[in-house]
């Protein structure tokens, strides 16, 4: 088996409010959808949100599950950096402070107000 894509679906309360979470992080909105009105609908009930190649599905109330632990990987320590400050700047969840880990990483931990848990890391050497 080869995969081309991997899409993890987050189960939100709030469609909008989280594309808008993400669009402050500096992602772009992919698709809108709810059922009544179709696509590029202004209340959607499932949407994409995407970073470069990884795209992640919004789904309201349904799909997927809270809670969700979800690693990005950004190419530099710079990045991570300016992500970090991001966060905090808007007022972000941060669980974890950025950290060097053993095994030659920097990460901290966001928190998307469902409870999701995005481990944002680096390499660090």
């Amino acid at each position: 088996m080869k995969l081309t894509s991997l899409t993890p679906i987050l189960n939100v309360s709030d469609v909008p409010a989280s594309l808008g979470w993400f669009e402050a992080l500096g992602w772009e909105r992919g698709f809108a959808w709810d059922d009544e009105s179709g696509m590029h609908s202004r209340q959607p009930t499932f949407a994409s949100i995407q970073s470069g190649d990884a795209e992640i599905f919004l789904c309201l109330d349904g799909q997927g599950e809270r809670g969700m632990w979800i690693s990005w990987f950004l190419s530099s320590l710079e990045e991570l950096e300016a992500a970090h400050t991001r966060a905090v700047d808007l007022g972000y969840v941060i669980s974890q402070e950025p950290t060097d880990e053993p095994w030659g990483i920097r990460e901290f931990h966001l928190r998307h107000p469902d409870g999701h848990v995005f481990r944002i890391s680096a390499e660090s050497g």
